[in-house]
């Protein structure tokens, strides 16, 4: 019986090994733009945030920041998915108040500066479903010439007199946003 037993386990595992598919998982590689976020305050340590972004950051690989970003087109503000930055506490732009909550992050590239939307829509892919009646705040801010280039889109929060300052940055070309509280 102890015999017939063991014989019977034995075939039955092998039958089972035999028999089972085994399928590893397949991750994808790195994504090109890879998604990242700023925060501010930025110390781990600090949970009380006032403001926090996730975005991607598209990197130029040796072309030319107009051919990305061109004039005059409302664009995501990274790549693939349009950023979506959360704000912990009620805050300003300019002088448009913007409730607490979690909202989309457009830019406007122009001649003469950048014009920031904060945008109630979420879960944007790019910024082909973009719509102007959605905006809860906008505001235009000078771009500037830096001698340092940044070969991946970048943002990071800055402390401001009166709040915080959104900072962008890409090859060249550096913008503030003051979020006031």
């Amino acid at each position: 019986m102890k015999k017939s037993t063991i014989i019977t386990t034995v075939a039955f595992a092998v039958t089972m090994l035999l028999s089972s598919n085994v399928n590893a998982q397949k991750f994808p590689d790195l994504d090109k733009s890879p998604m990242d976020a700023a925060a501010y305050p930025n110390d781990y340590k600090d949970a009380a945030k006032i403001v926090k972004i996730t975005y991607s950051r598209p990197q130029l690989k040796g072309r030319a920041l107009s051919e990305l970003v061109p004039e005059g087109k409302v664009w995501r503000t990274g790549a693939n998915e349009a950023p979506e930055i959360t704000f912990y506490k009620d805050v300003k732009l300019g002088d448009k108040k913007i409730k607490a909550g979690t909202y989309t992050l457009f830019t406007l590239p122009e001649k003469d500066g950048i014009t920031i939307i904060i945008s109630k829509d979420l879960n944007a892919w790019g910024s082909y479903s973009y719509k102007e009646a959605n905006d809860v705040a906008r505001l235009k801010v000078p771009v500037t010439e830096a001698t340092d280039s940044l070969e991946a889109f970048s943002i990071v929060f800055t402390k401001g007199d009166k709040g915080v300052i959104l900072n962008l940055g890409w090859d060249k070309l550096r913008a503030a946003v003051p979020f006031t509280e």
